[in-house]
Order: C-alpha cells, then sequence, then structure tokens
C-alpha cells in the first residue's frame, strides 16, 4: 500500500517501475498510478473533491461564512485496475473485482 503523499505522488511512475521489476503488487490511493503501471488503486475521487472546492468557493463569494459551512467528506470513491501489470506480475484478477471497477486498464 502506496499512501497519498507529495514524496510519492512526484514519483509514481518510479514507484511503478520498482513495483514491477521487483514483482510486488501494490495498491496506491489515486487512479494517476495504476495509469502509470501500477497494479490498482483505490480511493477518492479528485474530480469530485475539486468539484466540491468550486461549490465552496462559490457560496464563500456569494457571501457564506467559511465558519458556517459543513466540513465534507469524501463520499465517491474509485477502484482502478491495470490489467497488463497484472499480467506482468501472473496475477489473475477476478471477475467480480473487475465487475466492480470504475476503470480497468488492458
Amino acid at each position: 500500500m502506496i499512501g497519498g503523499d507529495a514524496l510519492f505522488t512526484s514519483r509514481l511512475v518510479q514507484l511503478a517501475i520498482l513495483a514491477a521489476r521487483y514483482g510486488v503488487p501494490a495498491i496506491y490511493n489515486w487512479r494517476e498510478f495504476p495509469a502509470a503501471g501500477g497494479l490498482m488503486s483505490y480511493g477518492s475521487s479528485l474530480t469530485d473533491a475539486y468539484r466540491q472546492t468550486g461549490i465552496y468557493t462559490g457560496r464563500v463569494l456569494k457571501g457564506d461564512r467559511p465558519a458556517d459551512l459543513p466540513v465534507l467528506q469524501p463520499t465517491k470513491f474509485e477502484l482502478v485496475i491495470n490489467l497488463r501489470t497484472a499480467k506482468a506480475l501472473g496475477l489473475t484478477v477476478p471477475d467480480t473485482l473487475l465487475a466492480r471497477a470504475d476503470e480497468v486498464i488492458e
């Protein structure tokens, strides 16, 4: 499990390459990792978080006090699986997991 740290995110391609080189199946928290060659990711949707930020910004610009706005937690989560990486690692991804994935990279 690779956490959501700025150090890891800035080196996402290197981490994906190292995990593949040493045959380590890894799960990440953002969809950019499987897109770069990582095995899979499961985490909150950054797109949804940015959308919520825009809504909050609009409310503040319209006069709402930031202290009066509720604290929001992520509500949308994404599962992304890279089948090419799974095959390279010799892993078989169950069909039930593939059916639940929001995106499958082939």
